[in-house]
């Protein structure tokens, strides 16, 4: 077996065990998705959660799932592997404790100034009576659910570290649950208490946080971690972390600045926007999580233990078989989202107070989120790349570009495209950030196999349009289905994406492409064990 091959084994198996977690997961949240937009809709009340969510989700995106896991992954596993387990656990206790310090003092200061956060966010929301109000109230519910997630990523990144994968991925299935099940609940509830329902789903989101920490400690535990309610400030590793942590939170927070300015560009346009655009990124984010965010959380452990043994030889393997797997992946679902976007929209979403023209609006905003949908992916797996060879500034340098461009591509298109104009954006910045790290990785990493990677490529590109000739057929000779019962909706979308990804796996494997091969060799074992 050659290191290339053994590679994409070890990858493969650890992100078939997060992939299925992950897609549990995705399929509550879009089950929780169908009963939020049959009981809202798109409009007044969808637009100020979707803005008051947007609040703690902007830090969670920066403190929890980005420069926090890497920073602290790459620094753990160091330990993990250098040091002895008293050192490793004590930075880990350490860690925790000031995360959740430093989480804690910035939560009670968005909550006293949460009224000026909203107004800063969506000014227009003020030309409606009330609107800015509930925005402020959801927000400051939502709030400490910042705590909880930020908590359960450094949780997670000590069980990936430990090789615990599925566990982990599956705690978002119980933030989901939580929110879904709970925020339901009350939102029936509260009503008959003088509260509006959406409030329920605010105090839901809160319930999926904590079920989201508290259903990883049990594996914690035996793991062998103890908890101490100590924190030491000048330790050593916790010092690294947070200097690790500084330059990706910079980089960071330009991705979160590029949400800033989407959002009060959408809350601008017509009533509804913010919501057809979160919709529509909510379905896009399915293949993201599947695909790009399990292939990088398998990833990073792999490639910070490269680093710290210094072998760029297998670091170089380890890059070109994850993007392999990512575009094999992500190509054809890209395909398929454009293609079916209106009767995928009209099947989750078309029910209560959802209409069909927010599904015409909704499936619009889905195809131009899914054309940057493979770089979105790929994205998520070279950054981790950069952490582990201690080269954060070039993703710093890549966010802020971005910003640039997403300016200057909304300002030109809103007036014709309005809320349609943001998803463009958002995937033409992920295009040029995609090719911007990869040629700066090829120079760090001093080349890396583009003859294989350009091979694998050709293949994918191969199947993927026999799948794209399928599902243009199928669409066409089915059109009464798609727009028939919810049964025939069901039935027909199912038999066409099983058929489309049937012959897409069979011309891959025909043509011999490994990583495919071995990744779905993975998770047919993990089904088989579960």
């Amino acid at each position: 077996m050659t290191e290339q091959t053994k590679n994409s084994g070890t990858i493969a198996k650890s992100a078939a065990s997060v992939g299925i977690a992950v897609m549990c997961s995705r399929v509550l949240g879009l089950v929780r998705e169908q009963v939020f937009a049959g009981l809202f809709g798109a409009g007044f009340t969808s637009d100020a959660f979707a803005v008051a969510f947007r609040i703690p989700n902007l830090l969670r995106d920066l403190f929890a799932e980005g420069a926090l896991s890497a920073a602290f992954v790459t620094v753990f596993s160091a330990y993990d592997k250098q040091r002895t387990q008293e050192e490793t656990w004590r930075l880990a206790v350490n860690v925790l404790n000031f995360i959740l310090i430093l989480l804690c003092i910035i939560t009670l200061l968005l909550f006293f100034f949460a009224g000026e956060i909203v107004t800063l966010l969506a000014p227009d929301f003020s030309l409606i009576a009330g609107k800015t109000e509930l925005t402020v109230k959801l927000t400051q519910i939502m709030l400490p659910f910042l705590v909880f997630i930020s908590l359960s990523a450094v949780i997670m990144g000590i069980l990936n570290t430990k090789g615990r994968f599925f566990v982990p991925a599956m705690a978002s299935s119980f933030f989901n649950l939580g929110s879904l099940v709970g925020g339901t609940s009350l939102a029936f509830i509260l009503p008959h208490y003088g509260h509006p329902a959406i409030v329920g789903m605010a105090i839901g989101t809160l319930i999926g946080g904590f079920l989201q920490l508290s259903v990883q400690l049990p594996t914690l535990y035996k793991t062998g971690f103890r908890y101490t309610p100590t924190v030491r400030f000048t330790d050593p590793g916790l010092r690294r972390v947070v200097t690790l942590m500084i330059p990706a939170t910079v980089g960071l927070s330009a991705t979160q600045i590029n949400l800033f300015i989407n959002t009060n560009f959408a809350a601008s346009c017509a009533q509804g926007s913010v919501s057809w655009l979160l919709y529509a990124f909510r379905l896009v984010q399915l293949p993201i999580g599947v695909f790009g965010v399990a292939l990088s959380i398998a990833m990073l452990p792999v490639l910070a233990k490269q680093a710290a043994d210094k072998d760029i030889g297998a670091m170089k393997d380890t890059m070109v078989a994850s993007l392999t797997m990512v575009f094999a992946l992500t190509i054809p679902a890209t395909a398929g989202l454009i293609i079916l976007s209106q009767p995928i929209i009209r099947l989750i979403y078309q029910h209560g107070a959802f209409s069909a023209a927010d599904t015409l609006a909704t499936a619009d905003t889905l195809s131009l989120y899914a054309i940057g949908l493979f770089a979105y992916s790929a994205n998520k797996v070279l950054v981790p790349a950069f952490y582990a060879l201690n080269k954060t500034k070039y993703p710093v340098i890549a966010s802020f570009l971005a910003i640039i461009i997403n300016i200057v591509i909304i300002t030109f298109t809103i007036d014709i495209y309005q809320h349609r104009a943001i998803a463009l954006s958002t995937s033409c910045t992920m295009l040029i950030n995609f090719v911007f790290l990869m040629v700066v990785l090829y120079r760090n990493l001093h080349g890396y196999s583009l003859a294989y990677l350009g091979k694998g490529c050709l293949k994918i590109g191969t199947a993927t349009l026999a799948l794209i000739a399928l599902l243009l057929l199928t669409r066409n000779l089915f059109t009464g289905w798609f727009t028939g019962t919810i049964a025939q909706q069901a039935a027909v979308l199912f038999l066409v994406i099983l058929s489309a990804a049937a012959l897409y796996t069979a011309i891959l494997d025909w043509l011999g492409l490994t990583e495919l091969n071995i990744l779905t060799e993975k998770i047919k074992s993990r089904f088989k064990r579960q």
